[in-house]
């Protein structure tokens, strides 16, 4: 099985950190966020990615023509160029496609680009921005048993400020940040049949918008409830609570050994 990583996007709340590279090359505790994101999958048993690059592809397809380099050690001849790696079993078997889904296009755009690395498998989708400590097994398991064309993974966001309770000008209440139950929102982690690239008209489609709306309204979309942790990178306060964490030792996400 694959998994897509849409990492085309601008990134322009994170202005100071995207101006040379995109939001998922950003990185966490010295690695992008695509290498934690892909470590989910890989804990799942899933090691084949497809990378939907646009704004910076070349960023990204950089970092993986130098992977196996960055993460080993080198022995040089500086007077004849040669280079030796050793990896010292620090290499992961994962097989990575970086395609050029193009410097505007949408969501749903960029998903419909990747037809022809798909083929004609169930495959999993995801944003290049979001961490998770999702069960991706259950997740799968969860869209056979509905044996729907679409499976979004739905989350209750943190709040980001304190409630108000308000009796006119009076405040009744103050309080900390609150979940309310019934705000579930997009967390990403589909799991996709081929089938859904039909719904997507074109580059301008978002995926968030007509297809996933159209599967909806067809009873082809399940939601599989996520209680656990989920942050995206929107900002760059999330960005630094995202590196606390895993300075912390102790980052929700890191599900691999």
């Amino acid at each position: 099985m694959k998994a897509v990583i849409l990492a085309g996007g601008l990134g322009t709340r994170l202005a100071e950190d995207t101006a040379l590279r995109p939001k998922p090359m950003v990185e966490i505790g010295g690695r992008p966020m695509l290498w934690h994101i892909m470590n989910l999958y890989a804990a799942a048993g899933v090691t084949e990615f497809v990378i939907a690059a646009g704004y910076r592809a070349d960023v990204i397809k950089s970092y993986f023509l130098n992977f196996y380099a960055l993460n080993g050690d080198l022995s040089l001849q500086l007077a004849t160029g040669e280079c030796r790696v050793s990896s010292q079993g620090r290499q992961v078997p994962w097989t990575v496609h970086v395609v050029d889904t193009g410097y505007q296009t949408q969501t749903g755009g960029r998903l419909r680009r990747l037809r022809e690395w798909l083929g004609d498998e169930t495959f999993m989708m995801t944003y290049g921005d979001g961490l998770s400590d999702i069960d991706l097994a259950a997740l799968l398991r969860f869209h056979r048993v509905h044996g729907r064309l679409a499976t979004v993974t739905a989350v209750i966001p943190q709040a980001r400020f304190g409630a108000l309770g308000l009796d006119g000008d009076r405040v009744t209440h103050f309080g900390e940040k609150t979940h309310h139950e019934d705000a579930y929102i997009n967390g990403g982690f589909f799991v996709l049949e081929p089938r859904v690239l039909d719904y997507i008209e074109g580059d301008a489609t978002l995926w968030e918008q007509e297809p996933v709306q159209q599967l909806a309204a067809e009873d082809q979309l399940r939601a599989y409830r996520h209680a656990g942790f989920w942050q995206p990178m929107d900002t760059l306060r999330e960005r630094q609570l995202l590196e606390s964490l895993w300075a912390s030792g102790n980052a929700p996400w890191k599900i691999w050994t």
